[in-house]
Parts: C-alpha cells; sequence; structure tokens
C-alpha cells in the first residue's frame, strides 16, 4: 500500500510539472534570479494587482501582513513590524526585483531573514514531509502579488 502511495504521489508530482511546463509557467527550480531581479514573468503575462491584494492580505496564503505595514491595507487588522512598511515598495525595488524578493527572499537579503521564499523549493531541512516539493505560492499568485507591490507608490 505505502509502495502505491509513493508512486502516486511521484506521478501526481511528474503531472504537476508537465503541465506547468505545458502551459508556459517556470516551474520553481528553473527561476533565475540574476542581479538581484528576475526579469521575465513566471508565467508569461502580468499579473493582476487585484488578486495580488488579497493573496498578500490571506492568512492562509501570503500573510505578508504578519510582517509588513501597509496603509493600502488598513481595513486589515494587525499589520506586522518584523519586516518593512511596504508603502512605496514600487518607488524603492523594480518590479523584476520584487519578484526575485517573493520569489526567494533568501537569495536576495541573506540567509538570515525570517521572510520565506514563496516561490522556491530551497526551503531548508526539517520540511513537513507532505509539503516536500510545494512552493507556498503559485506562479501566478506570485505575479499577482508582485503587480500589487508595483501599485504601492508613496
Amino acid at each position: 500500500m505505502l509502495v502505491k502511495l509513493k508512486t502516486w504521489i511521484a506521478c501526481a508530482a511528474l503531472m504537476t510539472a508537465t503541465s506547468a511546463l505545458a502551459s508556459g509557467v517556470v516551474a520553481p527550480g528553473d527561476v533565475s534570479i540574476e542581479d538581484g531581479a528576475v526579469t521575465a514573468s513566471l508565467t508569461g503575462a502580468a499579473g493582476s494587482a487585484a488578486e495580488g491584494r488579497k493573496v498578500f492580505a490571506d492568512r492562509k496564503l501570503g500573510n505578508c501582513l504578519a510582517c509588513h505595514a501597509v496603509t493600502d491595507q488598513s481595513e486589515q487588522l494587525f499589520h506586522g513590524e518584523v519586516g518593512p512598511a511596504l508603502d512605496g515598495a514600487a518607488d524603492r525595488w523594480s518590479e523584476a526585483e520584487l519578484r526575485a524578493i517573493v520569489v526567494n527572499s533568501k537569495s536576495i537579503f541573506s540567509d538570515a531573514t525570517i521572510m520565506p521564499g514563496f516561490y522556491t523549493l530551497d526551503v531548508g531541512k526539517d520540511v513537513r514531509e507532505d509539503l516536500i516539493g510545494k512552493t507556498i505560492l503559485s506562479a501566478e499568485q506570485v505575479e499577482d502579488v508582485v503587480a500589487y507591490l508595483a501599485t504601492l507608490k508613496e
């Protein structure tokens, strides 16, 4: 039974990866961060700022408000103070830099940052077994969050 379950999980992972390739989505392991930036969209299309705003606030997805404050989300409770306030993020970082930060912040800031990489499989050790090989956000959700952050100007 365990062998069948492991085979099924491996097949499901392969089908997901094949589906991502067929749809033009860049797989997490294929994202190239160069000079602190990911220049190309992970999906080949621009994200939706409105959807990104939702992902940003959703405590089961991005949960960005757990660490960051942003005036645009003042209707949300409990903004964090661990990370920098993101008002003016679009003035401080380019869209390509924002994408790199969301994809894998540790490769941009340092391994010491507590911000997770939202679209990387490089997540450290002792990962819960059911989460191995999974990203926190999908490529589309990353593009949506980047589109939202790109609206945050002073």
